[in-house]
């Protein structure tokens, strides 16, 4: 596990067509994932649900009304078209907030951390292993043509959920996209395991609670050079593409790509009333 509580709930969120069913559920799939890393006895699981328990109190009453507010805004910069000013100021908040959970998330997870036994962190490297390999058979292998086929493919896919099918002409600009755009996922492998590493030293040095929150809110200290450029490279270029399908699309697939947005925007609103409304846990 790397700990990444937020992370993998914006992913199960994104991944999800109710998002408001992905979020009443995100609690229990994070323990059954969490479980798997840390190889815990009842006692300590039962302590692990009462830290996630705890997250999602603090994200429900701190991070969704934030959500709606940001997704309404979206929703009006896609409604008129979006500009790169837009872009950078939907990934600069995308970061910001998930700085802001992942060391809220860090603090209720790094006492339990420190308290796993050498076997226990043992089990954690081995799951990591298996992570990369998995990584590796989906991002590693085949030809650099079969990798830039297969990123073009998931960035058809992402775009589709968002505006419906894309035309002939669309479709062509995504694989102009992933031609031009340099593949970097060798470097994304190495990043993984340097995190990894430092992860697994942190907690067997018992210095989670110490150095983990703020580790994690800055994942990209330490990053090699090479990888930060390409990433920033990489996001330029994801930019461009955005910004030449935002110019070619049609009154239908611009309502349903605003329309999405709102709903995400309603359906953020509703939990966070929702949480308002709940009795807390004794």
């Amino acid at each position: 596990m790397k700990v990444t509580l937020a992370l993998v709930l914006v992913w199960l969120l994104a991944a999800c067509s109710s998002l408001r069913l992905a979020y009443e559920n995100a609690d229990s799939y994070l323990l059954y994932r969490a479980k798997g890393y840390l190889d815990l006895d009842e006692k300590a699981s039962d302590e692990l649900e009462a830290r996630i328990d705890e997250f999602f109190a603090w994200h429900r009453r701190n991070a969704l009304p934030q959500y709606a507010r940001i997704s309404e805004d979206a929703a009006k910069r896609v409604t008129k078209g979006l500009s790169r000013e837009d872009l950078v100021w939907g990934y600069d908040s995308f970061v910001a907030h998930a700085r802001q959970s992942l060391r809220v998330a860090a603090e209720r997870i790094a006492p339990l951390l420190e308290r796993l036994t050498p076997q226990q962190v043992t089990h954690m490297e081995k799951r990591f292993a298996e992570d990369n390999r998995k990584f590796a058979r989906e991002y590693l292998r085949g030809t650099e043509a079969d990798r830039r086929k297969r990123r073009a493919k998931r960035v058809e896919q992402r775009l589709e959920d968002w505006v419906g099918n894309l035309s002939s002409v669309q479709l062509e600009k995504v694989r102009q996209f992933s031609e031009r755009t340099p593949l970097y996922d060798e470097l994304r492998a190495r990043e993984r395991e340097r995190m990894q590493a430092e992860l697994l030293a942190m907690i067997r040095k018992r210095e989670a609670q110490k150095r983990l929150p703020d580790w994690i809110a800055n994942w990209e200290r330490g990053r090699d050079p090479a990888h930060l450029a390409a990433s920033e490279r990489f996001r330029q270029e994801y930019f461009t593409l955005v910004l030449e399908i935002d110019r070619t699309l049609t009154p239908q697939q611009r309502n349903r790509a605003a329309a999405n947005v709102r709903r995400y925007a309603e359906d953020f609103t509703v939990l966070a009333r929702r949480a308002g409304a709940e009795t807390p846990r004794k």
